[in-house]
């Protein structure tokens, strides 16, 4: 390492001491321990500003393919597509993870996406965008997530250390979540009084801060030492995860939930205008609801993370996940589905930031890319296949149906995973 970046770790730890001397501020470090440490303060603010006009641009492209096709099933397709090369990719991504650093990764993903932003904003502003150019743009943004998430997922521990991922991760999650609150309030303004182009223009800016962020940021990088041939360290990867009781059945339930639970934002679009008669205001409110709950659930998560045990966020987030979205779609009263979004936020983000934290608990380090690769294309990677079931039940059966019959299948695998979940609750505490 570098003199200049060895000197700044120096200074970086000396800061984080001071900061814990004084008591108002040590109490709250106690609740979001990870915040201790200046390089996550700095990757927390930088993320929460990229993250804002990503849910920016993900309202404005789904009411957007909704506008010039009025399909629930080609929502559901342009979704798929988009998330297709994580499924294909992703666990080359995972390898690539292990074998390079991971900030100037992530700083390149950030001006890749960046990029992509500001040609989906010209193309839509100069008015001759077409569903074809959306998806083109959205697989190549497919293929920089299959690198951008796991590089994400394994550059905390780097940041932070063990002793405080779990609050991390659920940092995290809540920056995610923050974003979804802010983003999506923001989006159904600008696309009512400037269009769908701007968010998308706006969205390429916001990754600058991000990037500009990450070249602030000094840590002491795991040292990659991966020789093998990629084929070879991705079967690795997939052997130790799915060797492991704990961590398959971990991985196996986040499949399931991202394919029929995760999926009913998909045809939310259609389900805010056919069924609640909203506009894009109201759309953005119906997303920022779910991101509420789940900006509270991450700081529960974050403050007793050390306290419960683990099985008891996972199973309890799957339940009230599921019985908030089947009433949600019970209910014909815009106002009361905002308050059942709120609970379907709260219950998928305290089980998916649990989730997460635990098998990076588990985890080898020298093969934490690819494991979190695997989890990303659990959590990702099934998008394509949960957008087309819910696009296809949808176009066939109506929107709600299709969310009430991914809520009772989630609820269904969770109450198999409670029932068995001696083979992973002692593994689950840490």
């Amino acid at each position: 390492m570098p003199k200049i970046k060895e000197e700044e770790y120096i200074i970086n730890e000396s800061q984080e001491i001071a900061l814990t001397q004084n008591p108002l501020i040590s109490t709250f470090f106690q609740a979001f321990p990870a915040l201790k440490h200046r390089n996550y303060r700095l990757y927390f603010i930088g993320q929460l500003l990229s993250l804002v006009g990503t849910w920016i641009q993900i309202v404005a492209l789904g009411w957007l393919v909704f506008q010039l096709t009025k399909s629930a099933f080609m929502v559901g397709l342009v979704s798929s597509l988009g998330s297709l090369p994580i499924l294909i990719f992703g666990l080359f991504g995972g390898v690539i993870v292990d074998r390079f650093a991971k900030k100037k990764i992530l700083i390149f993903t950030q001006i890749s996406s960046m990029i992509l932003a500001f040609i989906l904003g010209f193309l839509t502003i100069s008015g001759v965008i077409t569903v074809l150019q959306i998806i083109i743009l959205a697989f190549l943004a497919g293929l920089i997530s299959a690198i951008d998430m796991p590089a994400r997922h394994a550059f905390v521990i780097e940041m932070v250390g063990k002793k405080e991922m779990a609050s991390a991760i659920a940092l995290n999650a809540g920056v995610f979540s923050g974003a979804r609150v802010i983003g999506p309030a923001m989006a159904g303004a600008i696309i009512v009084t400037m269009g769908e182009g701007v968010g998308f223009v706006l969205n390429g800016f916001s990754f600058i801060p991000f990037a500009i962020v990450l070249f602030l940021i000094f840590v002491k990088p795991i040292v990659p030492n991966l020789s093998l041939h990629p084929l070879k360290a991705i079967k690795q990867g997939i052997t130790y995860s799915f060797s492991h009781a704990a961590i398959k059945m971990l991985l196996v339930f986040v499949a399931v939930t991202s394919i029929f639970g995760w999926s009913y934002s998909t045809i939310l679009p259609v389900v805010a205008e056919k069924i609640f008669h909203a506009s894009a205001s109201g759309f953005g409110y119906m997303h920022a609801s779910g991101g509420l709950g789940a900006v509270l659930a991450t700081i529960l998560v974050s403050a007793y993370s050390k306290k419960v045990n683990p099985a008891v966020f996972i199973f309890g987030g799957s339940f009230l996940f599921s019985i908030a979205i089947f009433l949600f779609t019970l209910t014909p009263n815009i106002q009361l589905a905002f308050i059942f979004l709120f609970f379907v936020g709260f219950g998928l983000t305290m089980k998916f930031v649990t989730i997460n934290s635990t098998i990076q608990h588990m985890v080898d380090n020298r093969l934490r890319g690819r494991v979190m690769s695997i989890y990303t294309l659990m959590f990702l990677g099934m998008s394509p296949i949960g957008s087309f079931q819910i696009g296809f039940f949808a176009e066939h059966f109506g929107s709600l149906f299709a969310i009430r019959l991914g809520a009772i299948i989630v609820f269904l695998f969770a109450l198999y995973f409670y029932f068995n979940r001696k083979k992973i609750v002692q593994p689950l505490v840490f």
